[in-house]
């Protein structure tokens, strides 16, 4: 896992921000806005338990984009890029990254309008609605897309018992904190089904659905009695992949 994610428990990268808001500036909302519409518009949806009419939609967006999506473009960033900047700036690099590539706009013509609003911040916006990108947008918001699948078969581990977390290979992508790594820690509960990730992350793990638990850890198991408060519980959702059972209940 790249340097910069699931840092928990690691020393001298402080201070944390403590800052309440979700959106700090205007703009912010806007680029959620953009992550949703792209996540409403997604080709994956095509598959997912919802019926949803994407195929038919009336827009030139013919990508899949996910939480994966996003997530990737961050963390393929630079260490040291990625610290500089906040939350939702990284979403914007990520986000602009992704239609160049997938050649909807050029570096240059991206350019020319940041150029452009940056000369004239209260230029008006591009505004053309659409009632069925709305109505898309709406349904996609209520309904989701629906990770859930019926459990063939049943899980490995039942609620109180012992586990302990893998180490797998580092990958581009994974759904486990770095902190929780060879941890060991309880099943707190079993989560009717099974789930899969919108991506596979290969030796790490996450392909086919599985089963996925509410783990609880004790705080001083993970960073220690002198760095942790007292009675102090960590809840953690894993995927079945990274667990095994404990040789010491």
């Amino acid at each position: 896992m790249r340097l910069q994610h699931h840092l928990g428990g690691l020393e001298n990268l402080g201070p944390v921000s403590v800052e309440p808001r979700v959106f700090v500036a205007p703009w912010e909302k806007r680029i959620f806005g953009i992550h949703t519409v792209m996540m409403a518009e997604s080709d994956h949806l095509s598959h997912a338990a919802p019926a949803y009419p994407v195929r038919e939609l009336p827009t030139t967006f013919r990508n899949t984009w996910t939480w994966a999506s996003l997530r990737t473009g961050a963390e393929g960033m630079q260490p040291f890029e990625y610290f500089k900047y906040r939350y939702y700036e990284k979403w914007l690099m990520g986000i602009s990254q992704f239609f160049i590539d997938r050649e909807y706009i050029t570096a240059d013509e991206l350019s020319s309008r940041t150029a452009f609003y940056a000369a004239k911040p209260d230029a008006a916006m591009p505004n053309l609605p659409n009632p069925a990108i709305r109505q898309q947008i709406e349904a996609y918001l209520k309904q989701g897309d629906s990770p859930y699948h019926d459990l063939d078969g049943a899980p490995r581990f039942a609620s109180g018992q012992s586990v302990r977390v893998a180490d797998p290979d580092a990958v581009d992508h994974t759904r486990l904190p770095g902190y929780l790594r060879n941890k060991q820690g309880v099943i707190e509960a079993v989560y009717p089904g099974a789930y899969a990730y919108f991506v596979s992350t290969g030796p790490d793990g996450i392909g086919a659905p599985m089963p996925v638990y509410r783990v609880a850890f004790a705080a001083e198991h993970i960073w220690g009695g002198d760095k942790s408060e007292p009675n102090t519980v960590i809840y953690a959702d894993l995927f079945e992949a990274y667990l095994s059972a404990a040789t010491h209940q």
